[in-house]
């Protein structure tokens, strides 16, 4: 198994704390996306949408785009399950992660910043002044639906890591770069503390990868 990523992309930091918590450790390749190594023609050929995470199997297949590769690594390697084994909890676990990887997380990737630079003539104060509000307002519904929910427990669901705190955690960490404050969120706050306790997660940060900078 060969993982392609990047320290700093948060659908790599999800990838890389999901195979932490199923207990695989696959080769890894490194792909700087500020360097633009996602356009080179070697890498287009396994991944032609220029985006990590890409993952190669031990079978050989490409697999691309981060929701499911995880969803394939649940149904490849189902313990530890990420998912809970009730249907309407599964839905909840997935909505909570949802909410990160459709509604917050594709307004403050990379390309996107830089479009908002390049085409809108933002700064960085001001292309971070876009992603904040983005995260401020998915995580107000976040905080609302994990606050507000008896299945809350140590994590997003319950007092084992599912696909949800997944999810969060790069986000939150993302939110530190955005300058969101966290005291506006203390459930999430207090969920990505509990989660950074557990060594996948914490062997998942950014700043430990053998790329960080």
């Amino acid at each position: 198994m060969h993982l392609y990523g990047y320290f700093r992309s948060s659908s790599s930091y999800r990838m890389r704390i999901a195979l932490n918590l199923k207990g695989l450790a696959p080769e890894q390749s490194f792909i700087h996306l500020r360097k633009g190594d996602q356009f080179g023609a070697d890498y287009v050929k396994l991944n032609p949408q220029q985006q990590v995470p890409t993952l190669i199997t031990d079978g050989g297949d490409t697999l691309v785009q981060s929701p499911a590769i995880l969803e394939w690594l649940e149904e490849t390697w189902p313990d530890p399950a990420l998912l809970p084994a009730d249907p309407l909890d599964r839905q909840r676990v997935r909505a909570i992660a949802a909410a990160v990887g459709c509604d917050i997380h594709p307004l403050g990737n990379l390309r996107v910043l830089q479009y908002v630079r390049e085409e809108f003539g933002q700064d960085e104060a001001g292309s971070f002044a876009w992603a904040r509000h983005w995260v401020e307002l998915g995580f107000t519904g976040i905080e609302a639906m994990l606050a507000g929910d008896a299945r809350t427990g140590r994590f997003c669901h319950g007092d084992a890591p599912t696909m949800a705190d997944i999810y969060l955690v790069p986000q939150v960490f993302n939110s530190g770069r955005f300058g969101v404050d966290m005291d506006s969120f203390p459930t999430i706050a207090r969920i990505h503390a509990a989660c950074n306790e557990l060594d996948a997660f914490a062997d998942a940060v950014p700043g430990v990868q053998p790329d960080a900078e």
